[in-house]
């Protein structure tokens, strides 16, 4: 297919999480940002009944008929787009009939949330071929709404409001309680932030994501017989000391790590404001720590590919990003030896595990843009 032949190009960005691992849906603040690597979704209205879906990376196409879009949770390919067309019509928006061409450079399964650029986009181009105007904020909800419901991944608000709203060289401080977000500037000074894929995909539907959503909600419940809160993220460090003896175990490690995690973010708010980015790296490690050890969402391939970052000189800090069991990892990096820590991290992890590490060469982007073609 001739790309120049479609309407308009839409796009919306991955993301990665700074700091602030599996927050978002126990109510606090996580510290996201938008990345280069995309969805692009070339689109043209087709006056029919059909959305009609190709892709530049698969022999595939699929066609959705548009009363119809209840009846295609089991796509292989395209029930990520038939869930966020739903969602979007359910939500009192026109959906018309159209030829989509997908074209995603975020890998699958890595971490970097393909799955919400790919929803947060269909919705973007629905509304452009409908010449709707476009609130980020809604697309964003929706196309949540649309992971929950349609695809089965009982997700927070983190990622798909990163992908719609994500602000070219800048993080977002998101509450991901009242949905407040600032927009702080990402400077490193003297280190680069380096991603890399552990590459043992991971499929959060098959993982335990949503055994930790349930257990953090059970832990909630016990929590509130004896605490006025809403979520976890408000159960201070003194108050889970007092009473965290009423969380049996796994819930009690659970909580630590909200616990910990929620006052890291804190912690990395005033790093990154006051530039003191060794403390910053600090924060990666423990988080990463309380990943592994409380939280129980990394697995052998991450923590290999951490442990292979931090044993670098130029290294202050790494972690796991991203659901877990699997994906991407972020490191801090002096800019001036990056070339040298790719090669000590991909030898190191390989010989520790058989896979073999990429990196990406990204930048901290904006998150949606159309264009007219």
């Amino acid at each position: 297919m001739m790309k120049e032949n479609y309407e308009y190009k839409i796009s919306a960005s991955g993301r990665v999480n700074i700091i602030g691992e599996h927050i978002d849906y126990c109510g606090g603040k996580v510290m996201p940002a938008a990345i280069s690597l995309k969805n692009t979704i070339y689109v043209r209205d087709n006056d029919s009944n059909m959305i009609n879906i190709s892709w530049t990376t698969l022999n595939d196409k699929v066609s959705l008929q548009i009363d119809k879009l209840e009846e295609y949770r089991n796509l292989k390919y395209g029930n990520y787009q038939a869930g966020a067309a739903l969602m979007w019509q359910r939500a009192g928006h026109l959906v018309k009939g159209c030829d989509m061409l997908f074209d995603c450079n975020i890998p699958f399964g890595s971490g970097l949330s393909s799955s919400a650029a790919i929803e947060v986009s269909t919705i973007v181009a629905l509304a452009t071929i409908a010449k709707e105007k476009i609130d980020k904020v809604e697309i964003a909800l929706i196309a949540q709404k649309a992971e929950k419901e349609y695809a089965g991944v009982n997700c927070g608000i983190m990622d798909q409001y990163a992908s719609a709203c994500g602000k070219k060289g800048n993080l977002l401080l998101l509450d991901c309680s009242t949905l407040e977000c600032e927009y702080l500037p990402l400077n490193l000074g003297d280190y680069s932030l380096v991603i890399t894929n552990c590459n043992k995909p991971h499929s959060l539907i098959e993982s335990k994501y949503n055994e930790r959503r349930l257990e953090t909600s059970k832990a909630l419940k016990i929590l509130q017989q004896v605490l006025d809160i809403k979520s976890l993220s408000e159960v201070t460090n003194d108050q889970f000391i007092k009473y965290g003896y009423l969380l049996e175990q796994p819930l009690r490690k659970r909580v630590a790590h909200i616990v910990s995690e929620c006052e890291r973010v804190n912690l990395a708010i005033r790093a990154l404001k006051k530039g003191n980015i060794k403390l910053l790296g600090n924060l990666l490690n423990e988080s990463h720590t309380s990943l592994k050890d409380n939280y129980e969402v990394t697995g052998k391939e991450p923590d290999a590919l951490v442990l292979a970052a931090q044993t670098h000189s130029a290294c202050i800090g790494s972690r796991l990003t991203g659901g877990g069991f699997g994906g991407c990892t972020i490191s801090l990096v002096k800019s001036s030896e990056i070339e040298d820590f790719k090669k000590h991290v991909f030898d190191t992890y390989y010989k520790a595990t058989g896979y073999k590490a990429e990196f990406y060469d990204c930048e901290i982007s904006d998150g949606i843009k159309i264009e007219k073609i």
